[in-house]
């Protein structure tokens, strides 16, 4: 059912709740699709969609608010699949409105949708439409997170439409982040942002401070609950991630066959953990699936990569991590890397090699063992964590990294 979000803007979208693969990423609180009924005085807009095969609930929805053939304006912030899937079937019961978007989301919907006999508005930074009491805004943020990215504005009641930005994978009936859980919308804030938004980071420092001198009484996200008592934290959030600020935190990811790699493993994270003020935590690529480990290094100052070798290289789960971090752009880390092998090396050199490729500053040489680590190598195993852990204290003390009261 639609329901009120301000006044006379209801929020008309559909809850997923048993989607649990979001183009790779493991949603494991399903998913909503955010749409929003604005009614002005003099006209009515509707500021994005649903997926495709929800498109039908998202009708009914409107038609409890207002006859779908009297809408005004389809304001289409993002041209993505999961944002303008019910298009289609929305502009059949809406033939009086405009499809309300830039250039670029125009080209997209029309690429997808062969569309090119809608009804067009285009808007840029700076357009507005007024809907009689109520003024719409427009603001393009590209690449937060595709080119065509933009967000809307409604001044008079101080909302932001903001799409994909502040979103969250999340499933709930209530729709504000004051009704849910602050600890679990931010966690899940932070793995939408570690997984999606983070390659385009300095594209979202860039749209936070478009958006800064705006009156903000609340944010409505395409995904995920409402945030009007938490503005402030989610600002503040997207500011440590978009500078890409670490925190005093230390990630050891590795994978193992014979747990000659695991007990190196735990001896780094064993040292650093000697080191007071720092987090560690030790995660195995086998069992801990990427969307985990890519929000884990989001905030983390220091990870080190560990494999054994198998056929002269590292194991494939690990390499498959490695293949996602590095398009996920992580900027900023410090690392080592370390392995163990047998007859033939590989593991730790491939690795160390990979390094370079997310350009992460190297702190040392590979950490290797032949067949299973001696007492040598397993003391090397834990002053290297040690040191791991001195670098990433300095590193979070040179960030400025912003304290929430949930972190």
């Amino acid at each position: 059912m639609a329901i009120a979000i301000a006044k006379d803007i209801f929020w008309t979208g559909y809850i997923d709740w048993n989607l649990r693969d979001f183009h790779g990423y493991t949603t494991s609180r399903g998913v909503t699709y955010n749409s929003y009924l604005v009614k002005g005085t003099e006209k009515t807009a509707l500021i994005d969609s649903v997926k495709a095969p929800f498109a039908s609930e998202m009708l009914m929805q409107v038609a409890q608010l207002t006859p779908p053939a009297k809408v005004d304006y389809l304001v289409v912030n993002h041209a993505e699949l999961d944002h303008s899937g019910a298009l289609p079937l929305l502009m059949g019961m809406m033939p009086r409105a405009k499809v309300v978007c830039n250039k670029k989301t125009q080209a997209i919907l029309q690429a997808y949708y062969g569309c090119y006999d809608w009804n067009w508005e285009l808007v840029a930074t700076g357009s507005t439409l007024s809907l009689g009491d109520k003024t719409l805004q427009f603001t393009e943020v590209p690449f937060v997170h595709w080119p065509d990215s933009m967000v809307t504005y409604c001044p008079e009641v101080k909302v932001l439409f903001s799409n994909d930005a502040f979103g969250q994978h999340y499933c709930s009936i209530p729709r504000f982040d004051d009704e849910v859980p602050l600890a679990d919308i931010l966690a899940e804030a932070k793995t939408y942002y570690a997984n999606i938004v983070n390659p385009y980071s300095k594209q979202v420092a860039l749209a936070l401070a478009k958006l800064g001198a705006l009156d903000l009484a609340q944010i409505c996200p395409a995904h995920g609950v409402c945030w009007r008592s938490h503005v402030a934290e989610i600002l503040k959030a997207y500011r440590n991630w978009s500078a890409q600020k670490s925190q005093a935190k230390v990630l050891v990811i590795y994978e193992t066959m014979w747990e000659s790699t695991r007990m190196m493993a735990e001896a780094i994270a064993r040292g650093a953990s000697m080191v007071p003020g720092v987090q560690v935590k030790l995660l195995n690529a086998r069992l801990v699936n990427k969307t985990i480990l890519a929000t884990e290094c989001l905030d983390a100052a220091v990870i080190a990569l560990g494999s054994a070798t198998l056929n002269n290289q590292a194991l494939s789960d690990i390499t498959g991590d490695v293949s996602y971090l590095k398009g996920l752009n992580f900027t900023g880390k410090a690392s080592l890397a370390f392995g163990s092998f047998g007859w033939g090396k590989g593991g730790a050199e491939q690795l160390d090699a990979e390094l370079d490729n997310l350009k992460w500053e190297r702190l040392a040489s590979p950490i290797k063992a032949k067949w299973r680590p001696d007492a040598q190598c397993l003391s090397q195993c834990l002053e290297a964590g040690k040191a791991l852990a001195e670098k990433a204290l300095a590193t979070a003390t040179a960030s400025s990294y912003e304290k929430l009261f949930i972190d």
